[in-house]
């Protein structure tokens, strides 16, 4: 079996602020360096109502209530968020092989984490999965990187559905990875 080489991760949390608010719902692909899917993962983590009541308020959650509603309704059937986390490090003990950046002594046996504003992503991973954390390099493919040059200095932009669900928002960033990338050739 073929091994990846990039963990694309995306998480939908009950609001922006680490420490305060919490992850809902984590989805993951494997792909390899041309992002070709080797593995998909999928999990659901149990917050408390009362914290879901309290943070998922204000314009974006009134604009995105179809996928409030459908992560709220999903919540009683989630997992601790460290079964979860569990569940993710076997996830990339079956799909990654042990590997390294050229170069890069410290980052040896590292994986590299890849989405869009994966930076963001990250910051909750640090907080609520710190053994995950260790296991990622500190370098990281952020598409949104890409999403501001194109954006600001060539003025292209690519089009992907806004669904606030993890696995779809992975998905649209693999392809709009992609799309930047044809303009390499």
């Amino acid at each position: 079996m073929e091994k990846a080489t990039l963990l694309w991760i995306d998480l939908e949390m009950t609001g922006l602020v680490p420490g305060k608010d919490k992850i809902l719902e984590v989805a993951a692909i494997a792909t390899d360096w041309k992002f070709n899917k080797i593995a998909e993962y999928t999990g659901i983590v149990k917050v408390p109502e009362n914290l879901m009541k309290e943070r998922m308020v204000g314009p974006f959650w009134e604009k995105n209530s179809e996928s409030r509603d459908a992560l709220i309704k999903q919540n009683n059937s989630g997992k601790a968020v460290e079964e979860i986390e569990n569940e993710l490090l076997k996830f990339i003990a079956d799909n990654f092989a042990e590997q390294s950046i050229p170069g890069d002594e410290k980052g040896k046996g590292k994986i590299i984490l890849a989405g869009n504003s994966i930076h963001q992503d990250r910051k909750f991973i640090d907080i609520e999965m710190p053994k995950l954390a260790e296991r990622l390099h500190y370098r990281m493919l952020d598409v949104s990187a890409w999403k501001v040059y194109f954006e600001g200095a060539l003025g292209k932009k690519f089009m992907k559905p806004e669904v606030h669900r993890a696995l779809d928002d992975i998905e649209g960033s693999i392809e709009e990875m992609k799309w930047y990338l044809t303009y390499l050739k």
